[in-house]
Formats: C-alpha cells, structure tokens, sequence
C-alpha cells in the first residue's frame, strides 16, 4: 500500500494510492484517526483498516493536483545517519565509520513533494543528499537485529539538504544546525508499506538537478543497513511510531563535485528511488 498525507479543504487526510488516483481513507472510515502517525500507533490493526477503507474509499483526488505534505508531518523524532554509504565515504575522502554517525533534524525542516526548498540568506553553500527514509511503525526499545524490520512500518522518499557552511565550518562543526534549516527535510510524496518493498537494501537511489543525474547508486552501498540502524537507534532510545530515519546518502554529492555545485533559486531536484517513487521540490531564495 502506498499511502500520503495530503492537504484538503477538510484540512490534511491520509489517502492511499489506488489506480492513479488518492482514495481519502479518512471519508471511508470515519473511526480512522486522522493523522498517519496516530494510524500506525494502532499497531497492526491501523494499516489493516486503512486496506480495507481504500478498497470501499469513494472520495478521490487526483494526484496531479494533490497538495502534498510530509508523509508524517508530525514526526517525535527525525534521526539521520552520516557518511552511511561506502562509495560516499570513500567520495568524501573519510574512513569507513565503525559505528553509525548520527544527527538530527526537527519537523520544522519538513516539506512535502511539490513544497519549495528555501535557501536561507545566511548559507551560499546549500548541497543536495538523495536519502532512504524509514518509517517506524511500532514502538521499540532494545530490539535486535534479527527483529528490527519487524518495528518498520514502510519506506519513503527523502532529501536531507545540508548548509556545507554551517555544518562543516563553524566552530567545533555543527551537523545539526546545517541540516535542520526550515524545508531543509523534504519527504514523500508516498509512504510504501514494508510488504511492498522486497529488500530495502537493493533498491536504486539517484537525484537528479534540473534533469541532470546528479547521484546514482543503490541502498547495497549502505554500511549500515535498516535492520542494524534501527537495532542501533533503539538502543539509545525509544523508536516511536511514525519517527523517521534518514539512512545517508550516495557519491555525487555538490560539495564533493570539481568545479562544487550548491543549489540555486529556480533549480529542481528530483530524488528517485525504485519502487518508492520520485520526489520532486523546487528551489527558492529567502524572503
């Protein structure tokens, strides 16, 4: 099932991707609760509903004119993992990390598919990441690894744009402040549920620049896979339904580029993953 969150004028609605069109789950199953996070707090049960309700759902929208938001545009947390794929580490002239480098980003970064990525005035070094993003789906706290996938709700498409500046040349650096900018975390436009994806770790990931591929490569590269990161995260803390992950991102990054290429006003950015879908943002200046 792929599902979204779309704004209406009956404020937002979880919809499910059926036959090309956007079926409002929320109209066919009036007991729903209206958000996605609330849904997959449900447990099992919430997504089984949610199947049902977009087999007898009457209310469409076309997806063409959907306004997107953040699949979960309420997140508890929003955790990223560092230089997590190999041929990205090798790219960025570091050694392969032992552990899982980790960062994060707060809900006012989020954005949905079709939302403009706002270039702050105080960066001239804005850079594009091409990112898997996982959806937990159910409570976790110590989980193994063997057992992670089981706390997985779905996948989505992500782009953790990142302040070279800030992140890299402030004092002490500072990951956390050149990532976390407003609709610095763009995601969507669909979440697609675990059952539809085969393995998360052989899917192909690439970003593209006003039409150019920028990155291409595949989750094979990931040196920390779902399973371990979500058996590491749970570790430190509690996963709660509807947080997201963003995994890391492949070579080809601008900073990495010869002449360096950070995004501008007008530019498009595609990310692309197989399966997922294409997320696709637009690239405006402050103010």
């Amino acid at each position: 099932m792929k599902i979204a969150t779309i704004q209406t004028q009956q404020g937002p609605r979880v919809c499910a991707l059926v036959e090309g069109r956007y079926v409002d789950l929320i109209a066919a199953d009036p007991t729903l609760p209206e958000s996605l996070k609330a849904i997959l707090a449900m447990g099992a049960s919430g997504l089984s509903r949610c199947l049902e309700a977009s087999r007898i759902g009457t209310v469409f929208y076309e997806v063409a004119t959907a306004t997107h938001l953040a699949v979960i545009p309420d997140p508890q947390k929003i955790i990223c993992l560092g230089l997590n794929y190999r041929d990205h580490a090798i790219e960025s002239g570091m050694e392969i990390p032992p552990e899982p480098i980790l960062f994060s980003k707060y809900a006012s970064a989020l954005i949905g598919h079709g939302d403009a990525i706002v270039l702050p005035d105080v960066s001239t070094q804005v850079d594009y990441e091409a990112e898997l993003v996982v959806v937990i789906g159910t409570r976790a706290k110590h989980v193994s690894e063997a057992d992670a996938l089981n706390y997985v709700a779905g996948y989505a498409v992500g782009h953790d744009v990142s302040a070279r500046d800030w992140q890299l040349n402030k004092p002490g650096k500072q990951w956390m402040a050149g990532k976390t900018f407003d609709t610095f975390a763009p995601v969507g436009p669909v979440m697609v549920t675990k059952d539809e994806v085969a393995d998360s770790s052989n899917l192909g990931i690439r970003l593209r620049l006003n039409g150019q591929t920028m990155q291409d490569s595949n989750t094979k590269q990931l040196i920390f896979d779902v399973a371990y990161s979500v058996a590491y995260l749970s570790k430190i803390m509690t996963l709660e339904p509807g947080d997201l992950i963003y995994t890391g991102t492949p070579p080809g990054v601008g900073m990495a580029r010869k002449p360096q290429v950070w995004l501008k006003p007008g530019d498009v950015v595609e990310v692309e993953i197989d399966g997922l879908g294409v997320l696709s943002n637009t690239v405006v200046a402050e103010g």
